[in-house]
């Protein structure tokens, strides 16, 4: 019964639906407390874990969930972990309609009858100015971006169209529809990918792989062998592909 009614707790605490309104203002999200940030147009939270390590941030981005469900119940102990283990100041957010985070132009990537949000260039210049603000906040001259699976797929969009924004990116188990000729060359690129995941194929990543080193973009591949799709990123041969990317710095 015990293990029953912790089940029931962890299921009510990963789903519980965003406390806000379609519509949140700049003003409005500033009085939410230092942990949400208006950027894009939308009202975001997230959950930071401190590093020693001045001028660097890491970010955070997960992928496509059942929408509300609360992304910073799962990602902070992750972003605890990374800067622990880096000791870079680290940023797990949620993206619109998630957790706490607003819906102002965007619904959740789950959202029904919305097709594909994050393959919107608007919601990738969204993420670009989000970005930008987290940088600002926290006086931060390099980031460093691991997204999963919907998030990885926005990322590589983002180091197409935002040049020398991102320094160091890991891309977990995601697929990709971009023309690669427009990938910043000053970005370090992690590929990571399970063998066993069945929404984004090992081939997919090792497809996307020999496209960049074709360009000669700096980039490795990381295979988690026996890894599924929910929370690849989180394994620990993504932690150590991660931390030896980050490292070389």
């Amino acid at each position: 019964m015990g293990k029953v009614i912790l089940k029931s707790l962890s299921i009510a605490l990963m789903l519980s639906v965003s406390l806000f309104g379609s519509s949140v203002s700049n003003k409005q999200c500033e009085q939410k407390g230092d942990d949400f940030i208006f950027a894009g147009g939308e009202c975001i939270q997230f959950y930071k874990s401190n590093g020693d390590t001045e001028d660097k941030i890491t970010i955070l981005v997960h992928g496509t969930w059942p929408e509300g469900t609360n992304i910073l119940a799962r990602y902070s102990t992750f972003a605890q972990d990374l800067s622990l283990q880096t000791d870079i100041t680290t940023i797990a957010i949620a993206l619109p309609g998630y957790s706490k985070s607003s819906t102002n132009n965007f619904k959740a990537l789950a959202h029904k009858g919305v097709k594909n949000p994050a393959n919107k260039r608007e919601y990738i210049e969204f993420l670009s100015n989000l970005t930008e603000a987290l940088k600002k906040r926290f006086n931060a001259k390099e980031v460093n971006y691991i997204g999963h699976s919907a998030g990885a797929r926005i990322g590589a969009k983002l180091a197409s169209i935002s040049s020398s924004l991102i320094n160091n990116i890991v891309l977990v188990g995601g697929s990709y529809d971009l023309d690669i000729q427009l990938l910043d060359k000053n970005t370090n690129y992690t590929l990571v990918y399970g063998t066993k995941d069945k929404i984004s194929k090992p081939s997919v990543t090792k497809e996307f792989y020999k496209k960049l080193k074709q360009i000669n973009l700096n980039v490795k591949i990381v295979e988690v062998e026996n890894g599924v799709h929910l929370d690849l990123d989180m394994t620990d041969e993504s932690m150590e592909a991660i931390i030896e990317l980050l490292e070389t710095e």
